[in-house]
């Protein structure tokens, strides 16, 4: 009964390690993914503040003049600041 019993043992043994280095594989494997996608979205806000800081340069200067959509047509409301006025 004992010859029985220590090849069972043995291929426990190996299950068990078997399924550990399986798990260790698997949790490896999900964290290359979780890095990769994580430079992924660096990359990305990076390409974006290059692209807006890009386009600040290009519009460096320049005067940009917004309607305001709340105010009513045909009523303009200028205000000017204390320091215009004076000059």
């Amino acid at each position: 009964m004992l010859q029985a019993s220590i090849p069972g043992l043995i291929k426990t043994i190996l299950i068990i390690i078997g399924a550990i280095v399986a798990i260790r594989f698997l949790g490896q494997m999900m964290n290359a993914k979780r890095n990769i996608e994580e430079e992924k979205e660096l990359l990305r806000k990076s390409e974006k503040l290059k692209k807006e800081e890009a386009q600040a340069r290009k519009d460096f200067g320049k005067v940009e003049i917004i309607k305001n959509p709340s105010s009513p047509k045909g009523k303009q409301d200028d205000k000017f600041d204390e320091a215009e006025i004076q000059n």
